[in-house]
């Protein structure tokens, strides 16, 4: 009786809504959602995003487990489309600074299930990490 309250919900996981529900469970993987993590999700969604795509990816990540998702998501998905997930969730984990263990061993999870190895990721986390090094500006 009580799963009538239970939020259902049914998503088109289309690859744009997929990086937005790996942002919402990267975003609540360390149990807080921190502004400058609120404001990537915001600038990734683009100004053709509506409170209702919004409202819809957050429903969907609620209602189910990153596994779930994972394997509903990652057989639909493109190498690129996958790249562009994981490389998102890193922004948006390293947005306050650090990325918390909860959100690194998410991180690992969806790596996994893109079939994405170190050696695949690695020249792209030196870009982002030469892009987030501001104090190169004060040099």
């Amino acid at each position: 009786m009580f799963g009538m309250f239970k939020s259902q919900s049914t998503l088109d996981l289309n690859p744009r809504n997929a990086l937005v529900v790996s942002l919402i469970y990267c975003m609540g993987a360390d149990g807080e959602m921190d502004q400058e993590e609120i404001a990537h999700l915001v600038s990734v969604l683009g100004p053709r995003a509506t409170r209702e795509t919004l409202d819809g990816c957050m429903k969907y990540a609620r209602a189910n487990p990153a596994e779930s998702f994972l394997a509903a998501v990652g057989p639909t998905l493109n190498s690129a489309q996958k790249l562009c997930i994981l490389l998102n969730m890193v922004d948006s984990a390293m947005a306050d600074g650090e990325a918390e263990a909860g959100e690194q061993a998410l991180f690992a999870k969806f790596q996994t299930a893109f079939g994405m190895t170190e050696d695949d990721l690695n020249p792209h986390f030196r870009t982002l990490v030469a892009k987030n090094d501001r104090a190169v500006l004060d040099r």
